[in-house]
């Protein structure tokens, strides 16, 4: 009986052995890139968001002109498009973006509440100010995007 658990021993010491041996390091991952797929969702939104970026113009002459109606009706409107559009973007970003394109998402939505509390108090300095920080956002989040032959160039 001792000489069988000795043998036993012995083969499991072998077959440790060669399963250790065979773990070997491990092979190198080619970094994360961007299916075809993700690409053609992203593209599909990136004209909205672009269009109402450049749109900033616009909603800084409403607030100085003080037409907190209209400038309501922006925030509402394609803001919030925006804003959604960026949204449906973030899980098609590589995985070490999304958290950075949650939290940019979540800061827009701050500002846009705090630009429509603005408005509603008629502040043009805090609206101006929220409007600004509001765009800032979306350029953070557009840097973010994959940069393609069909994407726009910052100008």
């Amino acid at each position: 009986m001792a000489r069988q658990r000795s043998i036993f021993s012995f083969f499991l010491v072998l077959l440790a052995t060669f399963l250790i041996s065979c773990g070997g390091p491990n092979v190198a991952v080619a970094p994360p890139t961007y299916t075809a797929v993700q690409l053609e969702k992203i593209q599909a939104y990136l004209p909205e968001i672009q269009a109402v970026r450049d749109r900033s113009q616009e909603l800084k002459t409403l607030i100085q002109r003080g037409d907190w109606i209209n400038v309501r009706n922006f925030i509402h409107g394609p803001i919030t498009e925006a804003r959604l559009n960026l949204t449906y973007v973030t899980p098609n970003l590589l995985p070490k973006d999304q958290s950075t394109a949650r939290q940019i998402t979540r800061d827009l939505f701050n500002d846009l509440v705090k630009l429509d509390k603005a408005t509603s108090a008629s502040n043009p300095q805090v609206a101006l100010s929220k409007a600004q920080a509001a765009f800032a956002d979306i350029d953070k989040f557009l840097e973010l995007l994959p940069k393609t032959s069909s994407q726009p160039e910052a100008s």
